[in-house]
């Protein structure tokens, strides 16, 4: 009603006092819960006390953290992480919303680590609700954010093996196939450190989920998106030699279907991913990114390009010779598999082009420069002129000759 308002009677300290006290939303008047900044305190610490007893295998004291009736899927939890040489746990709160007197939503990113893998954590958004008793806190629930991944153990009894170079994490898998993952994994390691001299860490981390949905939830889409893709890797296109630590995902399904070859290539290709992270940024297009993976999983496989490439063979032969390099678009998962096949191909004979014409060193070089470059307008071109002395003009022209050349 009129009148109501901050009107000229009343100063304007006050009229700034009760707009600040209606944005407080969890200082109550007369409802008896105490103010944001100390519930946040209180969760907070409840929280790193929680953390605190997982890590040092703490069983009564991660109870002390948990309501009676979240108990038995907070042991589960428990008992599953006893498998994963974790040496880092943290919960950093972002969010609370108070629901009920004694009860609150709290949202917080989970950042963990792998001892002697990760030298920063990995983080994820999560949801915890929380009820209050007797002036403390309790954990009643604790799940992925809305949209955000879940994790390995979350999915069931977690089994590892370590490799020379490796950690496989897996979940409904026989030993055996793990220990052939490691073997794998290990042997792409050096293979990718002879193509990429570069320092990274030189051992990779993957996890194999039980089944294509389980890829999924570990990278927070719909499992169907990766159908037909036999691994990929999580990480941030940051650059920097501090980004978190990336991990290959398996799709047991896929890759289960294939040879000893390709099993061996899907995952040096992938360990080229985990090797380029800090060189690899949003200026980096996806063709340079997969076509160098591509070309490091081939470069000593004694494959010709016609065994390699081919869909892309195929078009080319057919007189559909690609007016240009594949955009990231035609890299998206869940859509043609021959056009992604085309996609991959060509730019693996992109970066083919570059090592034979301007050696492999030219190649790491060029990777390098456009990953440095400030953004994503103008990194290639830039690249092309000061590493290479060629244009984008000129360099797909040779690119389409290269393809008839391997190809026709």
């Amino acid at each position: 009603m009129a009148g109501q308002g901050c009107g000229a009677r009343r100063s304007a300290t006050a009229c700034l006092l009760a707009l600040l006290l209606a944005l407080v939303g969890l200082v109550g008047c007369g409802t008896g819960t105490r103010p944001a900044d100390t519930a946040a305190r209180e969760i907070q610490g409840l929280l790193d006390r929680h953390a605190r007893a997982l890590l040092d295998r703490d069983r009564p004291g991660y109870l002390a953290a948990v309501d009676p009736a979240y108990a038995p899927t907070a042991l589960t939890v428990f008992r599953r992480l006893a498998t994963v040489p974790v040496d880092g746990w943290t919960y950093r709160l972002t969010g609370i919303d108070r629901t009920a007197p004694d009860r609150v939503t709290v949202r917080a990113e989970l950042g963990y680590r792998l001892k002697g893998h990760d030298k920063r954590p990995v983080t994820g958004d999560r949801v915890l609700n929380l009820t209050e008793r007797d002036g403390r806190w309790y954990v009643t629930g604790d799940r992925p954010a809305q949209g955000a991944p879940r994790h390995l153990w979350e999915q069931g009894d977690v089994a590892a093996v370590r490799g020379a170079r490796s950690l496989v994490l897996g979940v409904g898998q026989k030993p055996e196939r793990l220990r052939e993952i490691a073997a794998a994994a290990d042997r792409a390691v050096p293979a990718v450190s002879a193509a990429w001299p570069a320092d990274w860490a030189r051992e990779v981390v993957v996890l194999v989920p039980g089944s294509l949905e389980g890829m999924g939830e570990l990278l927070g889409a719909p499992g169907t998106s990766y159908r037909g893709i036999a691994a990929v890797t999580t990480g941030e296109t940051r650059g920097g030699a501090d980004a978190p630590a990336d991990r290959v995902i398996v799709n047991p399904e896929a890759y289960g279907v294939l040879g000893a070859f390709g099993r061996q290539l899907v995952l040096t290709h992938e360990t080229v991913h985990v090797a380029t992270r800090a060189d690899t940024t949003p200026s980096t297009p996806v063709w340079l990114s997969e076509g160098f993976a591509d070309w490091v999983a081939y470069r000593d496989a004694g494959r010709t390009p016609a065994q390699a490439a081919p869909e892309l063979g195929r078009a080319v032969r057919a007189g559909e010779l690609p007016a240009q390099l594949p955009e990231d678009p035609d890299f998206a998962f869940g859509g043609d598999a021959e056009a992604l096949a085309r996609a991959y191909e060509g730019g693996w004979l992109a970066c083919a082009l570059i090592a034979d014409r301007w050696g492999e060193a030219g190649l790491t070089d060029f990777y390098r420069a456009v990953g440095a470059h400030p953004g994503r307008e103008g990194a290639v071109e830039k690249a092309l002129q000061e590493v290479l002395d060629t244009t984008p003009g000129e360099f797909t022209a040779d690119w389409r000759a290269y393809l008839r050349e391997r190809l026709g």
